[in-house]
This record gives C-alpha cells, structure tokens and sequence, in this order.
C-alpha cells in the first residue's frame, strides 16, 4: 500500500487520515494542533516536523485545510511542492475559491506534479463512516491514480473535469443545499404556527414535492423526523459558519462566472445574519433559529 503525507487532520481530516489506516495505508501527519497529531499517532501515524516533512518521502500528499489562503500558502509559500519527490500526486480535499484551485493546480503542474482539486461531501458523519462524496477536478490519469486512495475515505467519487472544477461542483452543490435548508425552516416554522403539527408537515412534505436530502437527513427543526442533528441540540454535522463559507464561495463563482444567484445570495445574507446572532458554530440546520428564535 502507498504512503500518504496528510497535512490538516482536524475534525474532517482526522477521521479521514484513520479510515486509510485502517485499510492498511501508512501515514505520515501535520497539523498546527499538536492535540491532533497526537491523535493520529495514537491512531497509528507517523509525525512530521513540518508540512515540507509531510510532503517528503511519500507517494501521495492529502490536504484538508481551512480555506484557499491556507492551500496557497501550503503549496506555494511553505514548499510542499519543492519538497515532495518527484512522481508525488497531490489531492487537496479542502473546500476554497476555485480561483486559488486553480492558482496552485498550475504550481504543481509547473513543478512537474500530477493534481486534483478533490473537496468532499458527507460532514463528519461521512468521514467517521468513510462514506464521503468526493468531487474531483484535474487530469483523468491523475483521477485514476487516486482511485486507490480515495476508496478508503469515500463511497461515491466523480470526475468532474479539469482543474478547478472540482471546487466548482462542491460549491453548486452546497449553494443549493443551502437554500434548500433555508427553504425548509421557512416552510415548517410557517406550518406550526398555522397548527400542524412538525412530524406531519416531515410525514407529508418528504413524499411529495417538497422532498429532499437535507429534508431526510437535516431537518431543521427537532422532532420534524427522528434521528437528525436538530434532536442533538444541533450539535454539527456540518457547522453554520462552514456552510456561510460555501455560499460565500458561491457568490464569488457567481461573479467570476458572470452568473446570476439571486437564491444564493439569500441564503448567504441570511447565514451571516444567522453566524452574527452567535449561532455559528451550531449544525448548519440551526437557520431555522433564524426565522423562529425560540426553537430549542
């Protein structure tokens, strides 16, 4: 089996990096948080000095990383690039602008490196369960390289197309889950308090119309339907603040694509009114808190 550089190991990267363990890949892991290496290395892996270290001596270099600055400054401004043997395939698994994708996409391939933008659907319930989505851009020849790799963290995996699209999938993707959320808390909030009650607005809307992923498996309200975040005190998941970040990236497409998201833009404004009323680091199902602040 390959070794893997996995740098970012937090709440996502982490139970990533311990799924390919698992299936019998070694690890070697570099995170700011040395509560999360250490972790990992309990979990297994090897600890590395630095990002540059991570990049070293591997066939395979995951990332998971907060945003685009932090991805650029990785690649571009630590030396990932530099220090990673030659034949090293590079899988950034974070969610960012698709121009900064793109951006070090075009660095690897200057240096001589194979890329994939592969962001990932699923929250940490999917990388617990090794069920993740992954949404991959770059070389077809790259894409089957990785097969090997991304079998252990995820169920479906796509190629999207060349670099970047994979972001730009991601990013569609979680602009209309979003809205759908939005959607949702709008429509039960108006239904109980015209006095229907919550499991029969879940009972009827999720075998009609209204029926949707994020119906089923993030209600936004607890005790729509059973088993969903919203009865855990809407312990994420996926938090609100993460799901402002997609929508804002969504927005950015949308004026690089000269494309109009009128939808898009709501719920963007409404996931920062909600993230400025402190909620941000609740699940992403909390908006309905939004539209009804007494919801518990």
């Amino acid at each position: 089996m390959p070794k893997i550089g996995f740098i970012g190991v937090g709440h996502m990267g982490g139970p990533m990096a311990r799924n390919l363990i698992k299936v019998g890949h070694s690890l070697k892991v570099y995170d700011l948080s040395e509560v999360a290496v250490n972790l990992m290395v309990q979990s297994g892996a090897e600890r590395a000095a630095s990002t540059q270290d991570a990049a070293k001596g591997v066939e395979y270099v995951i990332t998971m990383l907060p945003g685009g600055g932090d991805v650029r400054e990785v690649f571009l401004n630590d030396g990932v690039v530099g220090a990673a043997d030659q034949g090293t395939l590079f899988i950034d698994s974070s969610t960012i602008d698709v121009e900064s994708a793109v951006t070090v996409h075009e660095a690897a391939s200057a240096a001589g490196f194979e890329m994939l933008d592969a962001p990932v659907s699923g929250g940490t319930v999917g990388a617990d369960n090794a069920t993740l989505t992954f949404m991959c851009g770059g070389a077809k020849v790259a894409f089957d390289r990785a097969q090997i790799v991304l079998e252990g963290m995820g169920k479906s995996i796509f190629h999207c197309g060349e670099r970047g699209q994979g972001q730009v999938v991601k990013i569609c993707n979680n602009m209309v889950a979003g809205i759908i959320a939005l959607a949702t808390s709008e429509a039960f909030v108006m239904g109980e308090k015209l006095g229907v009650d919550r499991r029969v607005l879940y009972d009827i809307m999720s075998t009609s119309s209204a029926n949707s992923w994020v119906l089923n498996n993030a209600c936004p309200l607890p005790s729509g339907v059973p088993g969903v975040v919203a009865n855990n005190g809407f312990k994420p998941g996926f938090m609100a603040k993460l799901m402002l970040k997609d929508l804002r990236l969504s927005q950015a497409a949308a004026q690089l694509a000269g494309s109009a998201t009128p939808l898009g833009a709501a719920a963007a404004a409404a996931y920062q009114q909600h993230i400025n009323n402190g909620h941000g680091d609740l699940d992403n199902s909390s908006i309905c808190k939004l539209i009804d602040p007494e919801i518990e």
